[in-house]
């Protein structure tokens, strides 16, 4: 296979050029030292031949994109964006390995490991999802490995907005991760989608190989395109890799888009509930709730639409979760009935499976902003409320536990932590448990405001 000769690294200000770090169809990536601060940098730079008024236009769209969602911890950081002397726009971004893209073809990645670089990678697209953005080009080669080992999808250069329309213009794809009804032209992609491509890129990382890339065989494009279509999803071949999940990823890549998980995160939960069948401690999700995301109805008699509250259009376009109820304001206000939890029950996605014994679960309300850990919270009882009026009720194997409102304030949200698990934030005052017959479940409840804890509630313990 002939390929391009690298383009000339360009001079840009503040920085010293070191050496090539890769190519690619529209790009060179560079290794740079900036000097002030002092610190090694890749530079992404567009090449002079296939700069066009259009290229420029998706370059700045990829700049503003990855600006906004950096601040991910599974997301690549970008420093700057900027046009060198010689007219080629570029981007400084964090140095990172690509390692993983090629790690995966020479030994066995373990499965704890593989379900964790799902579940992060995992969280920064359902972030970019509730931002209104489709990345469109999820694939090993585009998760990186920070210098601490910490998974972060880059290169949102395809990226398009969940409002898009199916008709607008082709755009580029990589064949063996993207979902049946994008090879075949029917959408240019949808969340459904995503949840394939992240679906195959777990299954890749397990395997050793795409999900329908043979052996002994023609792996061409038109040869994958063909079995992706038709094909079932092979059984990974590896004596570690449990039957459950198996089980998650054939159903996230389902030729039926509606047989797939119904949002990212859905997905997500599944590796989390694997990862609690395992015995191992859950990896934690991060999903952006900037302000909070404020459930309104657009269209009251087809679909819930969720929007994400902060500055910027992106962040104000909603998109489609799946065909629920009709939710109104005041619905949203109102704490539920008992009719009615077992309903939120079933569309809610249990948080955690637990394999058996006692499950202990505190949830926490904390104010939403900059990031923070439950462990740096500071215990004070002083003027916060507190909660005493936790119920439970259950159906079918589900415990939803909930509770009246104590007083918090604009801005705060409810922590569940799971003991020895992840720890997730929501804004209802309810929190849905699968278990399993022999399995008792036990919550407390307490209110947290800018870092200071109040006094938990009376423990609630419920079983099915």
């Amino acid at each position: 296979m002939v390929r391009r000769r690298p383009s000339d690294p360009p001079i840009l200000p503040g920085f010293s050029h070191v050496r090539l770090l890769g190519s690619g169809g529209f790009a060179d990536v560079f290794l740079y030292e900036q000097n002030m601060p002092r610190r090694q940098v890749a530079v992404k730079v567009m090449l002079a031949d296939v700069v066009t008024e259009h290229v420029r236009q998706m370059f700045q769209v990829e700049a503003n994109l990855m600006a906004q969602l950096s601040s991910h911890p599974s997301i690549l950081t970008v420093y700057q964006a900027s046009i060198s002397a010689d007219g080629r726009p570029y981007l400084v971004m964090e140095l990172c390995s690509a390692q993983l893209a090629t790690r995966y073809r020479v030994g066995s990645i373990p499965v704890a490991e593989v379900l964790s670089i799902g579940v992060r990678i995992g969280g920064a697209v359902e972030t970019a999802h509730r931002q209104g953005v489709l990345h469109r080009d999820i694939k090993p080669s585009n998760i990186m490995l920070t210098a601490y080992g910490h998974p972060v999808l880059g290169d949102f250069g395809i990226a398009s907005s969940l409002g898009a329309s199916a008709q607008q213009e082709s755009v580029g794809m990589s064949v063996p991760w993207s979902a049946p009804e994008v090879l075949l032209d029917e959408t240019t992609g949808t969340v459904q989608s995503e949840v394939w491509a992240l679906a195959a890129t777990v299954y890749t990382l397990l395997a050793g190989r795409s999900p329908f890339e043979v052996v002994d065989g023609s792996n061409s494009s038109g040869a994958l395109i063909g079995r992706i279509g038709r094909a079932r999803v092979p059984t990974i071949e590896r004596n570690d890799v449990p039957a459950g999940l198996e089980a998650v990823l054939r159903r996230a890549m389902s030729r039926d888009p509606a047989r797939r998980p119904a949002s990212v995160l859905e997905f997500v939960r599944e590796l989390q509930r694997v990862e609690a069948e395992l015995g191992l401690a859950a990896t934690q999700a991060d999903i952006t709730m900037d302000d909070w995301a404020i459930a309104s109805a657009e269209d009251p008699s087809d679909r819930t639409v969720v929007r994400a509250v902060s500055s910027g259009p992106a962040a104000r376009r909603g998109r489609r979760l799946r065909r629920r109820r009709p939710v109104t304001a005041d619905a949203v206000a109102q704490a539920p009935d008992d009719s009615s939890r077992a309903e939120r029950a079933r569309r809610l996605r249990p948080s955690r499976l637990v394999a058996a014994g006692l499950l202990v679960v505190a949830v926490t309300v904390v104010a939403l902003g900059a990031a923070a850990t439950l462990d740096a919270l500071q215990s004070t009882e002083g003027e916060l409320a507190r909660v005493s009026n936790v119920e439970a009720v259950q159906e079918d194997g589900t415990i939803v536990f909930s509770w009246n409102d104590p007083g918090i304030s604009e801005g705060d949200a409810y922590q569940v932590d799971v003991r020895g698990a992840a720890t997730a934030l929501q804004r209802s005052a309810e929190y849905a448990v699968a278990v399993a017959s022999d399995e008792t479940v036990c919550i407390t409840v307490r209110v947290v405001r800018e870092g200071r804890a109040g006094a938990p509630s009376d423990e609630k313990c419920a079983a099915p």
